[in-house]
């Protein structure tokens, strides 16, 4: 969903080919309310979000190093590949089996690209060990890109880790441990290389799609937009509502 807080007052904004400026309507419909009670009023935003606009899921494979003797094991042996593969691209040579270090491991870096995303913008990390390393405290990602499900590369992560959790052990082979230790956040941590490509429709039309859809609601959403833009609006169906842009915006006063 669009989270605008601005509403639109006229005037400005490009136009299309049907004379439309699409922005200002998806800025009435963002705050627009749904009721006009001021005990039960509940913004549009709340309830739907326009067809298209989505987070995109990003995922990417790195190392984590700098760890205090806690990384993988030498057994480990995807570990070691990837490490001399870093250290082959550096101008290092040197096989696997040559390694014998516990201050690495290896990590799965997730993120979550939001709409209207744009190159340079910043995004939190999540980076969590995919190997047996036993924590990811003091560690720091090594530059990881992060790709969507279509396999291209949408952001780059690196950075110190803020790992929340401790461990510690006792004698008699006691532990004493609160929350995670092997998973850490790395906040702005990515930077977006690729923007998410989506832009607003060029067309007449604006769909909203419930986010929990019911019959009832989705007429609700209709008459609501309806009066507040007065554009033709129905309900497709439970979960789609349909909107036309129309040739003009008439003045409405949203609150």
């Amino acid at each position: 969903m669009v989270l605008l807080d601005r509403p639109w007052t006229g005037g400005g904004g490009k136009r299309h080919r049907d004379g439309v400026p699409i922005l200002a309507l998806v800025l009435v419909l963002a705050s627009a309310i749904l009721s006009a009670s001021p005990a039960r009023a509940t913004r549009v935003r709340d309830l739907a979000r326009f067809d298209g606009v989505r987070d995109n899921q990003l995922v990417g494979y790195g190392l984590v190093i700098g760890l205090d003797g806690t990384g993988d094991k030498r057994t480990t042996g995807f570990t070691l590949r990837t490490m001399s593969n870093l250290l082959e691209s550096m101008g290092v040579t040197m096989r696997p089996e040559e390694m014998a270090v516990k201050n690495v491991a290896a990590v799965l870096v997730t993120a979550t690209l939001p709409p209207f995303a744009r190159p340079g913008g910043q995004l939190d990390v999540t980076v969590a060990s995919i190997g047996d390393a036993t924590s990811l405290r003091g560690g720091v990602l090594v530059q990881t890109a992060l790709e969507a499900g279509d396999g291209a590369v949408y952001a780059v992560a690196q950075g110190p880790l803020l790992v929340g959790g401790y461990q510690a052990d006792g004698p008699g082979g006691t532990r004493v441990a609160q929350n995670l230790v092997t998973v850490g956040r790395i906040p702005a941590g990515a930077i977006v290389e690729r923007g998410s490509g989506y832009e607003l429709p060029r067309g007449s039309e604006l769909t909203l799609l419930l986010d929990r859809p019911d019959f009832t609601t989705a007429q609700r959403l209709a008459e609501a937009v309806r009066r507040t833009t007065g554009r033709e609006t129905w309900a497709l169906d439970a979960g789609t509502v349909r909107v036309i842009a129309g040739d003009s915006l008439r003045d409405t006063q949203v609150e």
